[in-house]
């Protein structure tokens, strides 16, 4: 009997790099892509919740490191390539953008500077430097994939979280732009876009009776999502079984940007 062909949703001997790694949507991808054979990498600002993940990857018997980096910082992105060069000599094969922040949740005419300030330079400015840096060794090598988390904001308005959207806005136009740069150099670059998630950052809203209530009226499927539900399509977008998709938006939303 011959063996069984390998599964093109497999990541076996690949290295994934996973921003934002420590908790929610993150911890899931991260999960999930060790679960797949991929050997796994996670930043955040948070070393403890780093650490706790990548016990949890070990413990599956699969290998995983943390490295603590506030990549919404200057000098965040070339901390974290150069820590990753020493570990991985020729890098990552796959980066997920999921590092993000909302710390303003009001008006438009409230909104000051410091608070579009802090949320653009994580959600976007840090994100394309480490773009950047990570993403170079996978064009000279000619093959990589790019999964960056948006977010039904960047097509619908979310009300009270307006820069939040607009970092998300921006970054999908960024990644039909590198999908079609890079498109011919063999790295893939795609999104994927969650509606609400049950997740820390969207612990408020679930806590109220009313938030929770619009949510789950607006969404078709009535429901706040899982963040398991967002890795799962990341695992795809970065495997072989997605090998001719690039710049496209994946919305995991329940049915919220059909209707």
């Amino acid at each position: 009997m011959s063996a069984a062909a390998p599964t093109p949703f497999r990541l076996d001997g690949r290295r994934a790099l996973i921003t934002g790694g420590g908790r929610g949507i993150g911890r899931a991808c991260a999960l999930a892509l060790a679960h797949a054979g991929a050997e796994v990498a996670v930043t955040s600002r948070t070393a403890g919740q780093l650490e706790e993940v990548v016990a949890a990857i070990q413990e599956l018997g699969h290998r995983a490191v943390a490295m603590p980096t506030d990549i919404g910082s200057a000098g965040g992105a070339d901390e974290l390539a150069d820590r990753l060069h020493a570990h991985w000599p020729d890098g990552a094969d796959i980066l997920v953008n999921n590092a993000a922040i909302s710390p303003h949740v009001d008006a438009v005419e409230n909104l000051d500077d410091d608070a579009w300030t802090s949320i653009l330079s994580v959600n976007l400015e840090g994100t394309v430097r480490v773009t950047r840096r990570i993403c170079a060794p996978m064009l000279a090598r000619g093959r990589g994939a790019v999964v960056n988390m948006t977010s039904i904001g960047a097509d619908r308005a979310l009300p009270r979280i307006a820069a939040y959207n607009a970092s998300k806005g921006a970054l999908a136009a960024l990644t039909r732009t590198m999908a079609v740069e890079w498109a011919q150099r063999g790295v893939r670059v795609n999104a994927v876009a969650p509606a609400y998630i049950e997740t820390e950052m969207t612990a408020a809203v679930h806590r109220s009776d009313k938030l929770r209530r619009w949510v789950e009226g607006r969404t078709p499927m009535g429901r706040f999502g899982q963040p398991d539900e967002v890795a799962a399509p990341v695992v795809f977008l970065c495997s072989d079984a997605a090998s001719y998709i690039t710049g496209t938006t994946l919305y995991v939303d329940g049915g919220w940007t059909a209707g």
